[in-house]
């Protein structure tokens, strides 16, 4: 069987400039959920390289299953507990008392979001030998 590794890096790349996109067209809301299957599909490269099948959506313990093959850095557990807020919120009026998720959102959180995305998919790359994602 083939290996699915770039697919799943694609994808994850291709997921990374729609939140780059949402962000400048102001959906920030949007850019800050987008992020997060960004680095979800991204951390599934290496995961997968070493024959870990992870279901679930949670990028902070995704990296503490990788962790057990390869050291991560903390600013990546960092970056990861924090688009794990935005995974849901991001999406659906609930998780506020009042109003929707764009009335709660702005440049600098999805800013924020995209940074942290990027910094994931960049160690992801690097540690496939492939250059860090551009602007």
């Amino acid at each position: 069987m083939p290996s699915r590794h770039p697919d799943w890096l694609a994808q994850g790349l291709r997921d990374l400039q729609a939140a780059r996109s949402m962000l400048e067209a102001g959906f920030y809301e949007w850019a800050a959920f987008q992020a997060h299957p960004a680095a979800e599909k991204s951390l599934k490269v290496p995961l997968r390289f070493h024959h870990r099948e992870y279901r679930g959506h949670r990028l902070v313990a995704m990296l503490e299953e990788l962790s057990q093959k390869m050291p991560i850095p903390e600013m990546l557990f960092e970056a990861a507990r924090e688009l794990d807020l935005h995974d849901m919120s991001s999406r659906y009026p609930n998780h506020f008392a009042e109003g929707d998720p764009a009335q709660y959102y702005d440049r600098k959180i999805a800013q924020r979001c995209v940074e942290h995305a990027e910094r994931i998919v960049g160690f992801v790359q690097e540690n496939l030998g492939e250059q860090p994602p551009g602007p």
